[in-house]
């Protein structure tokens, strides 16, 4: 009999593709793919399986002619400063959510605010052979330190932009953000309006700040210098800010935060401080994380649109490494004021420009 009646073994896997191993095992076809690339991201007993699969079914890999088919790695790194913050969480999913929809594998890691873990993950992501990187960089990071561990590398910050560095950016419009809340604490009849939370040179607070004060000098209001207290943007810090702010010799009424977990945190010291949100002291958040609907009162926040800007940032950093074109681009979010009752004299949800 000749082999076309019975194949030999090597046509027989030469017919096995990466998606009848992705089926046998139960996986995605791009953690088979993890798994031939050598990746140590993909979960020791699923790699096991995978492997014991590709040997079952006689799955031949050809490593030449897979680098033949593109021009470029399919892998897209993700540097998540804190993945403890939901809105990152969001942030994360909406680039993983623009990778499903395309041939790109992503890879996460979280660096936990932490610059020497951050430079750590770049490295490794590098040689792991990352094609492009959205970073969402950790507070105090060195835009010439990332720009050297990034060099010939298409990047893309979200969320946070560094001064001075390169790569494309995408951010909410975080200064219109601010002056609308700031803006709707005055309208409430307001005057001593705090701000809480974020660190000196964090380019993010240094524009809600802008936001804050242009609403101000629109109401004639002078800028109080000891009501911008500035901290880690925490629970534990939006606590620490209100026992603060409480101290003063003409406390605040009101407050904008940096976030909403700085304002969940405040919310809970202005109640163990017999405060009744809304109605004694009124604040906003933002990011609007879901959390924020669910709190009693619901939180005023400016919503900003992780998913979306998680998307954005995969989608033009994917177009860049298909395209071989790494210029600098800047795509600006919206930032919209959705008003609850943690802010008082609107009870009924709605939402500013």
């Amino acid at each position: 009999m000749n082999s076309v009646d019975h194949p030999t073994s090597e046509a027989r896997a030469s017919r096995v593709t990466i998606v009848d191993i992705a089926r046998h095992v139960g996986v995605s076809k791009s953690t088979v793919s993890l798994v031939l690339a050598g990746s140590l991201l993909v979960h020791g007993e699923t790699r096991r399986k995978v492997r014991q699969a590709i040997e079952e079914l006689g799955y031949v890999y050809n490593r030449g002619a897979a680098s033949l088919r593109s021009s470029h790695s399919s892998i897209l790194g993700m540097v998540i400063n804190d993945l403890a913050n939901p809105f990152f969480t969001e942030l994360a999913i909406g680039i993983e959510r623009a990778c499903q929809e395309s041939d790109f594998i992503p890879f996460i890691a979280n660096t936990g605010e932490n610059i020497e873990r951050q430079a750590q993950v770049i490295r490794s992501m590098r040689e792991h052979g990352a094609a492009g990187l959205v970073i969402c960089p950790a507070v105090h990071s060195d835009p010439g330190e990332i720009a050297a561990l990034t060099e010939g590398l298409p990047v893309a910050f979200a969320m946070r932009r560094l001064e001075g560095g390169r790569g494309s950016v995408v951010v909410p419009d975080n200064r219109a953000g601010a002056r609308a809340a700031v803006r709707h604490l005055i309208g409430l009849g307001h005057r001593r309006i705090a701000f809480f939370g974020g660190l000196p040179g964090m380019i993010v607070g240094e524009e809600r700040v802008a936001g804050y004060r242009d609403a101000l000098q629109d109401a004639g209001i002078a800028f109080e210098p000891s009501f911008v207290i500035e901290g880690l943007p925490t629970r534990d810090g939006g606590r620490a800010f209100v026992r603060m702010s409480l101290k003063l010799k003409k406390p605040p009424t009101a407050a904008l935060c940096f976030s909403d977990v700085v304002a969940i945190g405040a919310i809970h010291a202005l109640r163990d401080a017999g405060r009744v949100v809304g109605k004694d002291f009124a604040i906003i958040g933002f990011d609007d994380i879901d959390e924020a609907k669910h709190m009693s009162p619901a939180l005023t926040s400016v919503a900003v649109d992780g998913r979306g800007l998680g998307e954005t940032a995969a989608r033009l950093l994917m177009q860049q490494i298909r395209s071989g074109h790494y210029a600098d681009e800047v795509q600006i979010g919206d930032a919209l004021l959705v008003i609850r009752a943690s802010c008082g004299g609107a009870q009924k949800s709605g939402s500013v420009k």
